[in-house]
C-alpha cells in the first residue's frame, strides 16, 4: 500500500511521518493552503461585543491558529463570560489550551450534525451565536442555530486557497510512486483532486484507488464522482486516520 495524504500542512506532513514510522510508504501533496481571513482583525471587537451566555463556534483547528495569535499580540484574552463550542475534539482541545477556558464538543465524530445534538444546543432561542470559520464551508450549523431561534453572526478567521499544480505532471509522479490509498479529508479536496487528474488517468489510476474520508457525506461524494472502494474513519483527526490506515 503506497498512501498520497492530501490534508494541509501541517496536519498532512505529521501523518506521513506517523505512516512511514508505521512501516508504510507515504507521501504528502497538500491540496489546500491556508491564510489569514479577511475578517480576522474584527474578531476582538466582535467577542467583546458578545453578552454572558451568548454562544462562540469555533468549526476548525485552523480557526485558533489564526485567532489566537492575533488575540495575544493585541493583549485581548477569550472572554470567560461566554460558553465556547468546537466541531470536534482537536479543535476543542486546541481552543481549550490558549484559552484555557471550558469548551464543548461531539463526543463521538467531528461534524455538525453531531455537535448540534448536543443537549445544550436545543434551547438557545435570543442567545448570540458567533462562529468562526474559514471562507466558504457548510452552512449547516448556523441554518440550524437560526431555526433554533439563535441570533447568528460569523467571522471568517481564515481562507482556504486551493494548491496549484499541474494535473499531468503530478499524475505521473504519483503513479511511479505506486500510490494506491488517498486520504482525502474534505469535500473541497476530494473535488480538486477529481478536478487536477486528467481524463486520461481517471478510469484506469485515480478512481481504482481506496480513498479513505473522515464522514459518511463525504463516502457519498466519493462514490458519486466514481470511486467504488471506499472507506469512512471514525474521526477526522490523525489518529483515526491511521486507524482506518492499519
Amino acid at each position: 500500500m503506497t498512501i498520497l495524504v492530501t490534508r494541509p500542512s501541517p496536519a498532512g506532513e505529521q501523518l506521513v511521518a506517523r505512516l512511514r514510522l508505521a512501516g508504510f510508504h507515504a507521501y504528502h501533496s497538500p491540496l489546500i493552503e491556508f491564510s489569514p481571513g479577511r475578517e480576522l482583525a474584527s474578531l476582538p471587537t466582535r467577542l467583546a461585543a458578545l453578552q454572558a451566555g451568548d454562544l462562540v463556534f469555533a468549526l476548525s483547528q485552523h480557526v485558533v491558529e489564526f485567532a489566537d495569535p492575533l488575540m495575544s499580540r493585541g493583549g485581548h484574552v477569550w472572554p470567560s463570560s461566554l460558553t465556547y463550542y468546537a466541531v470536534g475534539r482537536t479543535t476543542g482541545l486546541a481552543l481549550h489550551t490558549v484559552s484555557g477556558l471550558p469548551v464543548h464538543y461531539p463526543p463521538v465524530r467531528a461534524t455538525s450534525e453531531t455537535l448540534l445534538q448536543l443537549t445544550e444546543l436545543q434551547n438557545i432561542a435570543g442567545r448570540h451565536a458567533l462562529l468562526l470559520r474559514g471562507n466558504g464551508g457548510r452552512e449547516l450549523l448556523g441554518d440550524t442555530l437560526q431555526e433554533r431561534g439563535a441570533i447568528v453572526s460569523y467571522c471568517e478567521c481564515y481562507q482556504r486557497t486551493l494548491v496549484h499544480y499541474d494535473g499531468a505532471e503530478q499524475c505521473q509522479r504519483w503513479q511511479t510512486l505506486g500510490v494506491n490509498t488517498l486520504v482525502i479529508t474534505s469535500g473541497e479536496m476530494l473535488q480538486a483532486l477529481h478536478d487536477l487528474v486528467p481524463d486520461v488517468y481517471q478510469a484506469n489510476w485515480l478512481l481504482t484507488c481506496r480513498v479513505i474520508v473522515v464522514s459518511e457525506r463525504l463516502a457519498e461524494a466519493a462514490r458519486k464522482l466514481g470511486w467504488s472502494d471506499v472507506d469512512v474513519a471514525d474521526n477526522a483527526d490523525n489518529d483515526a486516520l491511521m486507524r482506518a490506515l492499519q
